[in-house]
């Protein structure tokens, strides 16, 4: 029988029977199942299913975004752009006809009285643009196109370009006049148009930063309603803020404060609104269904890049409903076209802020008014 000399040679030891001790490290093949586990609950930990399904619909919509941006920007060609001729009787009928008959349809136009008349309709935003011809007395003639590239200037070079393959085949010489130009601290007449996306994104972020941390779902009608009011003060302050940044700070457009403001304050508040409703409605998921609305397809369809005239159908069509797009002829007519035809656009406006506030209060007032069950962990933690 050996002696043992008190040594430890490096090898742990087993209890009796050879199973290991509660506790001791797996060795062998048992340590590497060990591992495949330990990192199979790391995965789960880290990217729960609810988090994969998120994953994958901020992956559509960015395929979304794509598409959309560069279905409606990648090719802007001019469809019916709407142009009032005046014209000689005996010149207006082959004229209405060539114009209306070009190859996919740039132009739509339409006779009116006189001159002042096609004119007066270009500057109060009733027409895209005018055609004023004089025939002369042995054949030809004068044509006189009348724009404003405070509309967009993209249209009036695509409308320019029609009439000048047009008029020499009519025997007229054409000429240009800008009624209502653009001035210099506006390029492309962008400025409106990322006045409103920043008024936009300011009041989407709001309601979902207000989500995120308060809850999706305002648990009560009383907090629901504390919300909307938080949102409405922030919103009067957006307003403003872009209104000073875009006037007196950089001379961008020429509206004053006050008309942009009040502008701003219901674009703000009614993109909040309506983001807070989809989140009562959908949860987190209704933060992507607004930005979907807002950015996916509110942006590239709002008329700010190209005019709808130089848009796609779809977006051509869709573009008019969104507040995005009817938030920057707003500020467009109210900088550049004395405020006419902003009242459907106004509208289209208020429609998310009242849909979206009387979701936002409904829901959760419907929700506190429910009977609870008898009995229920509920009703007995009220009663508590």
């Amino acid at each position: 029988m050996d002696e043992h000399d008190g040594t430890n040679d490096g090898t742990p030891e087993q209890p009796a029977g050879g199973h290991p001790e509660p506790g001791a490290e797996p060795t062998g093949g048992g340590a590497s199942r060990h591992r495949d586990r330990a990192a199979l609950r790391d995965w789960k930990d880290a990217v729960t299913p609810r988090s994969a399904l998120l994953c994958v619909g901020v992956f559509l919509l960015m395929l979304a975004f794509a598409l959309s941006y560069m279905g409606a920007l990648h090719n802007p060609k001019p469809h019916h752009i709407d142009v009032a001729l005046a014209a000689p009787s005996q010149a207006a009928g082959p004229l209405l006809r060539q114009l209306n008959g070009l190859p996919g349809e740039p132009v739509k136009a339409r006779t009116v009285p006189d001159a002042a008349t096609a004119r007066h309709q270009v500057t109060t935003r009733d027409a895209d643009g005018a055609l004023l011809v004089a025939p002369a007395a042995g054949g030809g003639g004068t044509a006189r196109l009348i724009v404003a590239s405070a509309a967009g200037p993209s249209m009036s070079q695509a409308l320019e370009q029609v009439m000048r393959r047009v008029a020499p085949r009519a025997g007229l010489r054409l000429s240009v006049v800008d009624v209502k130009p653009l001035p210099a601290d506006d390029f492309e007449e962008l400025s409106s148009f990322y006045l409103v996306v920043a008024w936009s994104v300011g009041g989407y972020l709001v309601a979902s930063m207000l989500g995120v941390s308060a809850g999706t779902r305002p648990a009560n009608l009383r907090r629901a309603f504390i919300r909307l009011l938080a949102m409405a003060v922030y919103s009067i302050a957006a307003g403003l803020g872009g209104a000073i940044i875009v006037g007196p700070v950089l001379h961008a457009l020429p509206a004053s404060v006050g008309q942009l403001w009040w502008i701003g304050a219901l674009l703000v508040f009614s993109a909040a609104a309506f983001t807070m409703a989809m989140q009562v409605l959908a949860g987190v998921i209704g933060i992507g269904i607004a930005i979907a609305v807002f950015v996916v397809l509110g942006n590239p369809s709002s008329g700010g890049v190209f005019p709808w005239p130089m848009l796609p159908a779809f977006w051509r069509a869709v573009g008019p409903w969104i507040s995005t797009g009817a938030a920057t002829q707003t500020v467009r007519n109210v900088s550049y076209f004395g405020s006419h035809h902003i009242t459907t656009h106004l509208l289209v406006i208020c429609g998310y802020l009242v849909f979206g506030v009387l979701v936002a209060l409904l829901v959760p007032g419907l929700k506190a008014r429910r009977p609870r069950r008898v009995g229920s962990p509920a009703h007995l933690a009220a009663e508590a």
